[in-house]
């Protein structure tokens, strides 16, 4: 046989071959049997056994991509792959609505409408038509490089051709990859009968095979990929929407979702998000929502991003999935803030394909709210097919013996007083010096720059000094010189690394009472605070005596944070700490009479890039003058220094009239009062 007459065969197989793979996989209606399918497989396998010079690069038998890896390489993605946000309901796809219409006043704004597929998101580079690599979405700035197994997927083009359009010289495809339902039925159908895994759910069974390390197991998965977007095209196709930018993609033979609209208003958006959640038990593959985007790509271009989400773009989706179980019993964990947070121990149930046995009940409130106790039947549904939530509890079924939650009086790791100030939500432990549960964010805020300043005592030592129970508490760092030998015991941590160490922590028994109230992790009292404080108070015992007015009384301090301050010194044990960290030598220099300060009390803000000097050194530089420097503006402030490159705070003075200093007005206004870049 003549090797073009060979070669127009292959073709003629290959087609075939593409067209009943995507009736299987996509369309899910076969159109030919199973065993005709093979037949037509086994003649292109045996021209292609005949004559293997002439093997087409885009043929089905070519599924796998060579030897098993012992690791996937991690690749970054040229254009980030971003997350959606979230809308779950009419009123919040409105308020989607609204803000695009508000940054584009006067335009007619179509939605381009797609499901929501629940599988896994990947990224295909073709060059010259040729599919060269395949990467998973990661954390959507660098993924695995999955080429051979993404080679396996039936209804993927391995090589692009048309002969409606162009292939371009380069063409970025993102789209999901998953295992549609008749397809994964069929798996477990298969594995059962073998007596291996089972699947939980379609996304689960296909995010496993496209994650094996050998492509075989992922040949033998039936995955299929389902294009939504195009990152990159060299040359530019010159589209000019979102959907016939689906549409273009269908001429190389990729799939696309086989619900797809394009609505003239957000009402029309969500009569198809109704109609769609009606037919969702029908459709050939698992959604959990649709996706709405703005259809004009040159719209989305000047909607622009925001934050890791595009503004043009967001999921909504469908109402969780619910299950009724009994709650066990109830825990309550304590953060590293010292957040106490009550977990349901739930019996285990299945929930949207994922075995629930235990999900968060927030806080107090929550747990008064739904008015949940230990032994209750309540639904548990995950939010957004996501994170389990407990809905609602049956009255009906609770047994006569349940009794109303309380928050605990004391923290369950250290025994100290437990704290909620009114108005607040969250209960927090009072021990943040001395409970376990705090100890490493304790040590980690104790040692930092601005606290006492302990250069060296990284997390490597932390970790290494708890490990050997060295380090109860923060006041045990100015015990550490008597534990030298030990200390030299630590791997990679030799006589030099040691003494530089034990020097630092000396050093820093040299402080100001600022930054030894900074340095106790007070809550609400960050380093401007912790000034005021000083300022106010000027020596420990009388900040620790003070009531709650005399608090209030001092610049930054509002009831809640002067609460804080009266719960933190009510503590016994963090008493002992501090005792102990003063027995050990930290010291300050007596007070002196203080003068007013030229900026006493006026609150800045610092904003942009400076390029004489960081923002550090320019907050110094107020706070040395009686300024409070803040991170937001209000009505309350008196002045923002504006640097290169400054957004939003800058356009939010302007508009409520706030005064603006650029960085060379700013350190002309710092030199009338004596402070310049020398001072700090």
């Amino acid at each position: 046989m003549e090797h073009t007459a060979v070669v127009a065969q292959m073709r003629q197989l290959i087609q075939l071959l593409a067209q009943h793979n995507h009736a299987y996989y996509v369309m899910d209606q076969p159109m030919i049997a199973d065993s005709e399918y093979d037949q037509l497989f086994h003649q292109l396998k045996a021209l292609e056994q005949q004559y293997p010079e002439l093997i087409q690069s885009d043929s089905p038998t070519d599924k796998v991509g060579g030897a098993p890896l012992s690791k996937f390489e991690n690749i970054t993605h040229t254009v980030p792959m971003l997350s959606l946000g979230n809308v779950f309901n009419q009123e919040d796809l409105f308020a989607f609505a609204r803000r695009i219409e508000e940054r584009l006043p006067n335009q007619k704004i179509q939605y381009d409408v797609e499901l929501k597929f629940d599988g896994l998101a990947i990224s295909l580079w073709y060059e010259n038509g040729i599919l060269i690599r395949g990467v998973t979405r990661g954390d959507g700035e660098t993924g695995e490089l999955i080429t051979q197994n993404v080679k396996t997927i039936r209804n993927l083009p391995k090589v692009l051709s048309s002969d409606q359009v162009l292939v371009p010289q380069l063409l970025e495809v993102r789209g999901e990859v998953l295992i549609p339902k008749a397809g994964f039925e069929k798996l477990n159908a298969d594995n059962e009968a073998k007596g291996e895994k089972i699947f939980a759910n379609p996304r689960n069974a296909a995010a496993g095979s496209l994650r094996q390390l050998d492509p075989n197991v992922a040949a033998s998965r039936p995955l299929a990929f389902y294009a939504y977007g195009i990152a990159q095209c060299e040359p530019d196709n010159g589209l000019t929407s979102m959907s016939e930018s689906l549409e273009w993609l269908n001429n190389f033979g990729f799939a696309v979702g086989e619900r797809h609209f394009v609505c003239d208003s957000i009402q029309e958006v969500q009569e198809k998000y109704e109609k769609i959640n009606q037919e969702r038990p029908h459709l050939s593959v698992e959604i959990d929502g649709m996706v709405v985007k703005v259809d004009d790509l040159k719209q989305q271009q000047q909607l622009g991003f925001l934050s890791r989400e595009p503004r043009w773009a967001t999921a909504y989706k469908f109402p969780a999935v619910a299950a009724l179980t009994t709650v066990e019993n109830i825990d309550w964990q304590v953060g590293r803030t010292g957040t106490l947070t009550p977990v349901a121990r739930l019996n285990p149930v299945a929930v949207g394909g994922v075995t629930v046995s235990n999900v968060t009940l927030h806080n107090i409130g929550e747990i008064h709210r739904l008015d949940v106790r230990v032994g209750d039947t309540v639904s548990v549904y995950r939010s957004g097919d996501v994170i389990p939530k407990v809905e609602k509890v049956w009255p009906e079924f609770r047994p006569v013996d349940t009794v109303v939650v309380h928050l605990p009086e004391n923290c369950p790791v250290c025994s100290s007083p437990v704290v909620m100030p009114e108005g607040e939500a969250l209960a927090r432990c009072s021990g943040g010096l001395y409970c376990a549960a705090q100890r490493i964010e304790a040590i980690r805020h104790f040692v930092s720059r601005k606290a006492l300043d302990i250069e060296g005592l990284g997390d490597r030592w932390v970790e290494s000094l708890l490990h050997l129970n060295l380090l109860k508490d923060v006041a045990d760092i100015y015990h550490l010189h008597e534990h030298r030998e030990e200390l030299l015991g630590i791997e990679k941590m030799g006589e030099k690394s040691v003494q530089n160490l034990l020097d630092a922590i000396e050093n820093s028994k040299k402080t100001t009472l600022a930054s030894f109230i900074y340095a106790l992790g007070i809550r609400g009292v960050g380093e401007t605070t912790a000034r005021m404080l000083a300022n106010t108070f000027q020596t420990l015992d009388a900040l620790r005596n003070a009531d709650i007015e005399a608090l209030k009384k001092t610049p930054d301090v509002g009831e809640i944070t002067a609460e804080w301050v009266i719960d933190f010194f009510k503590a016994p044990h963090n008493l002992e700490v501090v005792e102990r960290l003063l027995a050990a030598g930290i010291h300050w220099d007596a007070p002196v009479a203080s003068t007013r300060q030229p900026l006493n009390g006026e609150s800045w803000v610092i904003t942009g890039t400076l390029s004489q000097m960081g923002r550090d050194d320019a907050t110094q530089m107020l706070q040395a003058l009686g300024a409070r420097v803040s991170g937001s503006v209000s009505s309350k402030t008196k002045c923002v220094v504006a640097g290169e490159k400054a957004g939003s705070k800058l356009e939010k003075a302007e508009k409520l009239g706030i005064q603006v200093m650029n960085e060379v007005e700013f350190l002309a206004l710092m030199a009338e009062y004596g402070q310049g870049l020398n001072e700090v």
